[in-house]
């Protein structure tokens, strides 16, 4: 009887204890789920600072642990949210590569060991993985516009080649597809099940890396797509400027932007230091080592959790890594603060932006031509991109990065279009510069088309302090 009550009353004090438990992660006075690379499910999805869940001041680690963007768990995400009387237009789709192997080698040094085949018993993994692999063995005979069709459809090197996508770039980019299968398709059935060729928009740099990380957001997104609808189009510039590519005005403010950073360089004697130990333990002078760019192939070592690399004369170690990153950080800071790469990066996204304006007005019309846009592009190209916005907070374009424009029409009011953007999952529309001020005025949860097409066509121009509504007058500005 007496072990029947001590029973009892320990069931009741660990149902009690639950209880507390329950209670506590409801109002948020502990910490709840984790999610991928030890950050929280809630501040992964942010762009914007989280006093609550982020770090209290810059952590190299912290930030370098986002750029790598390690896939695990499938994350929430905003895409797709609206009030149920909008309908879903058309979306646009911009994308940073999936994780790549480095693009520098430190010199003296062993290049990373890591295995380009795409293989299901190897971290991280996706269950589309395999099917994958084997529909991209049959795209061979695939419509490419020329280069792109002398690239491989997948990485498939037992050692990366140089600027390679990993099997965890295409697993990223595997995940997005699926995700946004599960939101533009499943949801909102943006395309009809027998989709025609014309409602795809399809671009790419000429790199394998984008090529492949456009095919693997495909691939999820279009399972077993017909290679016969398929057609990539190539864009040999970075910035997708096309024929507008030719523009002093926008050289002239990468040239004092670069000027800003070398200085900002110069200022850093810890920096310096640290640049200075890494030479010694690979033994070469300090500007060979620099020109090198450790910090790529230091990326490629802290993402796939590898040693850094060592020598006879010692190792570089988590302090130079930290030291670097931390910079990078304080690099991106001023770069807001001194906003002379904004006039490049207003010069240099208007050609795209422009291009997308065209495609949703088009779409606006009731045109059914390129409703699902993608571009497969690089960090030089979405970084401007989010600047010209106004996304002023937002974080460098990590591995697999996804910047989305959506385009909805008020079925109540059928003449009135609106559009969200958002980036990495968050819901972004009314940190934009053409959208800051407009929710007072507007109960809808978004902005209005109009509102975007007037920051292209007009604002963005203005900003420039030229007087001018014309790309081509503001690219060739006299006196500058």
């Amino acid at each position: 009887m007496l072990f029947r009550n001590r029973f009892l009353l320990l069931l009741a004090l660990a149902a009690l204890l639950a209880l507390l438990s329950l209670s506590l992660q409801f109002f948020h006075l502990i910490p709840v789920s984790v999610a991928k690379n030890g950050v929280s499910s809630k501040s992964r999805k942010r762009i914007m600072p989280d006093p609550v869940t982020e770090p209290p001041g810059m952590d190299p680690l912290y930030e370098a642990l986002l750029y790598c963007n390690i896939p695990s768990v499938a994350e929430r995400s905003m895409e797709g949210h609206a009030p149920h009387h909008f309908k879903l237009v058309s979306v646009h789709v911009f994308i940073r590569h999936g994780d790549r192997y480095p693009l520098y080698v430190i010199p003296k040094t062993k290049r990373p060991e890591i295995d380009c085949t795409l293989v299901a018993n190897r971290k991280p993994y996706h269950p589309k993985l395999e099917a994958f692999v084997s529909h991209m063995s049959k795209g061979s005979g695939a419509s490419f516009e020329s280069p792109l069709h002398s690239l491989p459809l997948f990485p498939n090197h037992p050692l990366c080649e140089m600027g390679e996508l990993t099997q965890t770039g295409v697993v990223q980019h595997l995940q997005n597809g699926q995700l946004l299968r599960d939101i533009y398709l499943k949801k909102h059935q943006l395309l009809p099940s027998d989709w025609s060729p014309d409602q795809l928009y399809l671009e790419t740099t000429g790199k394998s890396r984008t090529l492949q990380s456009g095919l693997a957001l495909l691939y999820g997104f279009l399972p077993d797509f017909d290679w016969k609808k398929v057609y990539f189009r190539h864009q040999p510039s970075a910035l997708f400027c096309s024929g507008s590519c030719y523009c002093p005005m926008r050289n002239h403010y990468l040239e004092k932007e670069q000027r800003r950073q070398y200085l900002l360089r110069l200022k850093n004697s810890q920096l310096e230091r640290a640049y200075g130990e890494m030479a010694k333990v690979v033994d070469i002078p300090t500007k060979q080592l620099r020109a090198a760019n450790p910090i790529d192939s230091l990326l490629c070592h802290f993402c796939h959790n590898l040693s850094f690399p060592c020598t006879g004369n010692g190792c570089i170690d988590m302090e130079h890594f930290k030291v670097i990153k931390t910079h990078q950080m304080e690099d991106e800071r001023e770069r807001r603060e001194k906003k002379l790469y904004l006039g490049y990066a207003l010069l240099g996204a208007h050609p795209i932006l422009n291009q997308t304006v065209g495609r949703m007005l088009r779409a606006a019309e009731g045109r059914s031509e390129e409703v699902f846009a993608l571009y497969s592009a690089h960090d030089v190209t979405l970084s401007p991109v989010l600047s010209a916005l106004g996304l002023t907070e937002a974080r460098f374009p990590r591995f697999a990065a996804r910047l989305i424009f959506e385009l909805w029409q008020d079925r109540d009011e059928p003449r009135e279009h609106a559009v969200r953007v958002l980036y990495n999952g968050v819901d972004v529309t009314f940190h934009t510069s053409f959208c800051q001020d407009h929710r007072r005025r507007w109960p809808k949860p978004m902005c209005p088309l109009d509102n975007l097409v007037r920051f292209v066509r007009r604002d963005m121009l203005v900003a420039l302090g030229s007087g001018s509504t014309n790309y081509y007058d503001a690219c060739h500005r006299k006196g500058f």
